[in-house]
């Protein structure tokens, strides 16, 4: 196992957990928003410290160009994004892959709550 996919691999695996405990509560069907706001309880109950709708700016030769929102950012360290779909595509790969990017935070999970078991990819950005 490499160094970089060791980072922060307990908080990762705390967030993982608490979407596992909402999607086992919920199940699938809800709106993403319903998701996220189970998803910060459960947080809190685990003493996380969070961010929701996180925004992200986006610069182009040291200019700002853009704002994105990411969905949550946990103890500063991990960029969380949240889909209710019916499957994850490279399209939500990519989004969150570019928050990692536009932050230079190092690990990012995408959490799907729209399948009949949660779904979920964590990224770990390597060193540039």
């Amino acid at each position: 196992m490499a160094e970089a996919d060791l980072l922060y691999c307990d908080l990762s695996r705390s967030i993982i957990g608490a979407a596992m405990e909402v999607h086992s509560t919920l199940g699938p069907g809800f709106l993403e928003s319903v998701y996220e706001q189970a998803l910060v309880v459960e947080l809190g109950l685990r003493k996380n410290k969070l961010e929701r709708q996180k925004n992200i700016k986006v610069y182009y030769k040291d200019m700002e160009i853009k704002q994105f929102v990411c969905d949550l950012l946990v103890d500063n360290k991990v960029i969380v994004e949240l889909k209710a779909i019916k499957q994850l595509t490279d399209i939500e790969y990519a989004q969150t892959l570019n928050y990692l990017k536009a932050t230079g935070l190092k690990v990012g999970l995408l959490l799907n709550f729209g399948e009949n078991s949660l779904k979920y990819k964590r990224f770990v950005k390597e060193k540039a």
